[in-house]
C-alpha cells in the first residue's frame, strides 16, 4: 500500500507502516542528491491566531535537509508543536499497549483467516522480511499488516529517527515549546482494532500485494513531498486508497474531519501553533484543508 501513515509504530515494532524493494534509479537519485528540499506548508489564521499546517514523512533516509527556510521559520515563530500523537518515551510500554489491542479474542490463528492463496503469499512475505509469522498468530490481521508496512522500509535504509516528527519534537523540547497532540496512541490503535475482520484481512492482503512495488512507490511519494508537490502526492495516494475505500474513510477522511474541527475551535484562542501530521492528510480530496473549507475556514499555501 502506498500510504505511509501512523508514525508511532516505530518504537514499538519498528514503526507503523512501511515496506521494502528496489525503486527506479531516478527516484533514488532525487532523494540521494537533494541537500535542501522545500516541503509544502500552509497557514490558517484569524486576527490573533496563526496555525501552520505541515505534512510530514515518518521515516527518512540520511542526507535530506528539510528543516530550514520557511518551515523552520514558521516553527520558530510558533509557541506550540502539535502532532498526531505524542509518542510515549518507553517503547516497551507502547509495544505492550499495541499487542493488547491487537490480540485476537476469538482464538482464531491469523493464518487461518486467510485463504490458501493469501496464506502462502503472506507467509512468504513475512519470512522474506525477517518477521516471525508464528509470533503473529495470536494477533488480528492489522498487526501483521502494520509490520509489513514498516520492516521493508527499514531494510531499505529509511530511519524512523530521521522522521520529521522526531526532528520537530527534539527541536521543540530543546527550545522549551509545548508539545501537544490531536489524538492518543489508544485512539490510533482503535482505528485499526475497530475495523471489521474482513477489512483487516483486506488491509493485510493489500499490503502483501503491494510489497513488490513498495520501494518505488514510497520513494516517489517522498520525492513529491520533498518537492512540495501535494497534488502529485495525492494522485498517487488516491490510486492505492481506491483499493480499500472503507479504510480510507476510517484512517484518513474521518480523522481529517476531526482535526479540522479541532483547528476551527483552536482559532478561538490566541497564539501560534505548528501542526505536523502525515503528508497524506494535507493532500487531495478530503484533506484537512478541504474539511476546513467546508467549515468556512480558509487555508493558504505559504510561499517559500
Amino acid at each position: 500500500m502506498k500510504w505511509p501513515n501512523f508514525q508511532w509504530l516505530a518504537p514499538a515494532m519498528m514503526l507503523l507502516g512501511g515496506c521494502v524493494v528496489e525503486r527506479p534509479a531516478s527516484a533514488r537519485d532525487v532523494a540521494a542528491r537533494t541537500a535542501y528540499v522545500t516541503p509544502a506548508l500552509w497557514t490558517v489564521k484569524d486576527a490573533d491566531t496563526t496555525i501552520y499546517l505541515f505534512g510530514t514523512v515518518h521515516v527518512m533516509k540520511p542526507g535530506v535537509d528539510w528543516f530550514k527556510g520557511g518551515v523552520k521559520a514558521a516553527f520558530e515563530r510558533s509557541d506550540e508543536l502539535v502532532l498526531e500523537i505524542v509518542e510515549p518515551e518507553d517503547p516497551n510500554a507502547l509495544a505492550s499497549t499495541m499487542a493488547g489491542a491487537a490480540l485476537a479474542r476469538d482464538g482464531v490463528k491469523l493464518s487461518d483467516r486467510l485463504d490458501d492463496g493469501e496464506r502462502g503469499k503472506y507467509l512468504a512475505a513475512m519470512t522474506a522480511n525477517g518477521l516471525p509469522w508464528q509470533a503473529f498468530e495470536m494477533f488480528n490481521p492489522w498487526m501483521a499488516g502494520m509490520a509489513l508496512s514498516v520492516q521493508p522500509l527499514e531494510k531499505l535504509g529509511y530511519k524512523s529517527d530521521l522522521g520529521a516528527e522526531k526532528v520537530l519534537t527534539a527541536a521543540a523540547r530543546a527550545s522549551g515549546k509545548k508539545v501537544g497532540a490531536l489524538e492518543t496512541v489508544e485512539q490510533q490503535l482503535g482505528y485499526f482494532a475497530g475495523l471489521p475482520m474482513a477489512q483487516q484481512v483486506k488491509f493485510l492482503t493489500a499490503t502483501v500485494e503491494g510489497l513488490p512495488n513498495m520501494d518505488r512507490e514510497f520513494a516517489s511519494l517522498v520525492a513529491h513531498w520533498q518537492g512540495g508537490e501535494p497534488n502529485k502526492l495525492a494522485a498517487e495516494m488516491n490510486e492505492s486508497l481506491e483499493a480499500t475505500p472503507e479504510l480510507a474513510q476510517v484512517l484518513l477522511i474521518q480523522r481529517n474531519a476531526n482535526w479540522a474541527k479541532w483547528i476551527r475551535e483552536r482559532l478561538d484562542r490566541p497564539g501560534t501553533l505548528f501542526i505536523a501530521v502525515g503528508a497524506g492528510h494535507l493532500a487531495g480530496k478530503g484533506s484537512v484543508q478541504d474539511q476546513l473549507k467546508a467549515l468556512g475556514v480558509s487555508s493558504e499555501r505559504v510561499k517559500q
